[in-house]
């Protein structure tokens, strides 16, 4: 099969330098937002439930083995007290996601063998801090990209973002076979904590964390060559991650409250209903297996299955929906324990995780988010 453009040719992640036990998470979820025993119970046997062992945070200042170090949060004075505005969340997240977002974009440059002068588009994803001046300026800045970097900002999309950035990415080396397109994810969803026992909340904090990754994306591999650079290579024999070959997207009905993520007062806050999987068993069998038709593949043919971890439950109904053998989302579930939901990012640790293992192709990145909307990626 012809390849039509899309090829990753480096990726690169990044999570913060410290990371929190999962107990230790839990046991700090109960001191900020549990009034009674019976509230503590209860937030613990969630925390136990979600898969994850450790999670990294922004806002960690020590190791956090048992106990959490921070002084950005503190517990609620009062029944109304919900925490830090949304100000507040916002400005550390202009101060913080430049650094993690130019760690994961330098690991990627890296391994593609490309130059920051080399960049022509960079695309960004986040959904968790927005400022303009924002994390695409910082990043040129950060990185020294050249100044005429054309930029786009896949912005407020959730968990499935990576693919929406990688469809625009693979668009802009179709349109310019000379592109050389960085596209970059930070999240940092600990920013977000909420106060309080409302139930949709006490999963998003359970579940969510914060990281980074990226990838260089260019047409069928053709690349600049320099004898020399300012970014070394630490890959001598460079390998493709993988050709971006489609890319689709299914809107399920009747699924406009299923999950949510809208700005509050206080931080961002997430709706997710106890519905999501059972919606995702419904429709996402015959929607993608008409996908993967579309392309000449089904879903035995399917090497790697690159699904974003949006909770065990979720991979559980897509374990089921799909008939998959057990140990098909092993990477989703080894990268959900050790770094929890990174939201965008997270889709491309699994990559990472399949281009050093030589996972057999093609793989399939498949996410889901607000709307509630499934989107999907073919990759050989």
């Amino acid at each position: 099969m012809a390849r039509t453009g899309g090829e990753i040719t480096g990726i690169g992640t990044a999570v913060p330098r410290y990371q929190a036990h999962n107990k230790a998470s839990a046991t700090f979820a109960t001191k900020i937002s549990c009034a009674t025993t019976d509230e503590a119970r209860k937030v613990q046997a969630l925390y136990r439930r979600t898969g994850i062992d450790q999670r990294g945070s922004v806002l960690l200042e020590d190791h956090a083995v048992s106990d959490i170090v921070n002084e950005f949060y503190a517990p609620a004075e009062n029944t109304q007290d919900r925490g830090p505005g949304t100000k507040a969340r916002n400005d550390r997240y202009r101060s913080e996601a430049p650094a993690l977002g130019k760690r994961a974009a330098t690991a990627a440059l890296r391994a593609s063998g490309l130059m920051s002068e080399d960049i022509t588009h960079l695309v960004t994803v986040s959904c968790t801090g927005f400022n303009a001046p924002g994390i695409d300026i910082a990043l040129i800045d950060a990185l020294e990209l050249p100044y005429t970097t054309q930029r786009i900002q896949v912005g407020f999309m959730g968990c499935h973002a990576a693919i929406n950035g990688v469809r625009a990415a693979k668009g802009l080396v179709a349109a310019d076979n000379d592109a050389k397109v960085l596209m970059c994810c930070v999240e940092l969803c600990s920013l977000h904590y909420q106060y309080g026992m409302v139930t949709d909340h006490i999963v998003s904090n359970a579940l969510f964390a914060d990281g980074s990754a990226a990838v260089v994306i260019e047409f069928d591999g053709r690349r600049l060559t320099h004898p020399s650079s300012s970014i070394e290579s630490t890959h001598t024999n460079r390998q493709s991650v993988g050709v971006v070959d489609a890319t689709g997207s299914f809107l399920v009905p009747s699924s406009r409250d299923a999950m949510t993520w809208c700005i509050g007062d206080n931080g961002y806050q997430m709706t997710l209903s106890a519905q999501v999987p059972h919606l995702i068993e419904r429709h996402l069998p015959a929607y993608l297996n008409d996908f993967l038709q579309q392309h000449g593949e089904s879903l035995g043919s399917i090497g790697g299955w690159a699904v974003h971890p949006g909770g065990a439950r979720i991979l559980s109904a897509v374990e089921k929906s799909l008939a998959l053998p057990a140990h098909a989302l092993a990477n989703s579930r080894s990268v959900l324990a050790e770094h929890g939901n990174m939201s965008s990012a997270t889709m491309l640790f699994i990559l990472e995780r399949f281009a050093a293992q030589n996972q057999p192709k093609p793989w399939l990145m498949l996410g889901f988010g607000p709307g509630l909307e499934i989107e999907v990626a073919l990759l050989r």
